[in-house]
């Protein structure tokens, strides 16, 4: 059982109201692959520049993710500088490309015997290259942003038609519905073909639609919020990395990825950067899904 995640990887400067970092570790790829790797063998596609820190490659590879997808070009790493004056909403100060403007991600041939593909919120254009170089994923999923469907709504619409689980929140459905209505929004993305729309919904948890069921989870409470980035991405990586490991997408796993999901993006926030995520004890995680469970009620189905 395994999963490819295709994203970006870069070096963050983040501001928020409990301090700064400079050039911290980031991306969508990076957030969910260490989120994921609890979980299943992941196998990451992605690209750096050649001042991309040793230390950072070593990190991944710690996690046992498969590096043969991450190219490195000469030049700089994708950089992104944000502030937070509120945690559900990042003030974008500065973003460089730098080698990430000309990524054509390439899966290499190990990649394409895994069971299942997470598409980070990269351009849509690159989501649908992925999609069109590999057909044998049981599990398909893809995560997107306001700025992509502003710009090319089309595009994101093939995509979405094209994948079974669509990682979206609440402002970016209500801009690609035109619905106010989240559920009414999520059932007009249903129409398009995916079997599952996850909507997240930041400290108000998130919620699962399918042709026949809802499904709501809360967020998990902690103590302090610290840095909000990469939340959604390694709420997703968290959900398809417990995926990966069942054998179909039943609502009791999909209540269980739900919840994995929601504990590592709790546990995400809590720290800036990946410095949390990269501490992560499984048995830790086991312990806050449960008491979620006990919160909440349910079942836990494994792992």
């Amino acid at each position: 059982m395994s999963l490819v995640i295709v994203g970006s990887v870069g070096l963050d400067t983040i501001e928020t109201r409990k301090g700064q970092v400079t050039e911290a570790l980031g991306g969508s790829a990076v957030y969910g692959a260490l989120a994921a790797s609890n979980f299943t063998k992941v196998h990451l596609v992605g690209v750096v520049g050649d001042d991309f820190p040793m230390e950072h490659t070593q990190l991944l590879e710690k996690h046992d993710i498969d590096l043969e997808g991450l190219y490195r070009y000469p030049g700089k790493t994708f950089r992104w500088h944000g502030r937070y004056e509120e945690w559900n909403h990042a003030t974008t100060l500065k973003t460089e490309l730098n080698v990430f403007a000309n990524f054509s991600p390439e899966i290499p041939l190990s990649y394409r015997k895994c069971r299942s593909l997470l598409l980070g919120n990269i351009h849509p254009d690159l989501q649908l290259q992925v999609l069109s170089s590999v057909s044998n994923y049981q599990f398909v999923a893809c995560d997107t942003m306001n700025y992509w469907i502003g710009l090319c709504p089309e595009k994101v619409k093939e995509v979405i038609s094209k994948v079974h689980i669509v990682f979206i929140n609440e402002e970016e459905i209500r801009q690609f519905s035109g619905q106010l209505d989240i559920f009414a929004a999520a059932r007009q993305l249903l129409c398009l073909g995916p079997e599952c729309v996850v909507v997240k919904r930041g400290e108000y948890g998130s919620v699962v639609v399918t042709r026949d069921s809802y499904f709501f989870a809360p967020a998990y409470p902690i103590a302090e919020v610290i840095d909000p980035t990469g939340a959604g991405d390694t709420f997703a990586g968290g959900f398809m990395g417990y995926l990966a490991n069942q054998k179909e997408m039943t609502m009791p796993y999909i209540h269980s990825a739900v919840r994995y999901g929601t504990v590592l993006a709790a546990l995400d926030v809590g720290a800036f950067s990946v410095e949390n995520i990269k501490h992560t004890r499984m048995d830790a995680v086991m312990g806050m899904v449960d008491e979620l469970i006990a919160w909440t009620g349910g079942e836990r189905s494994g792992l």
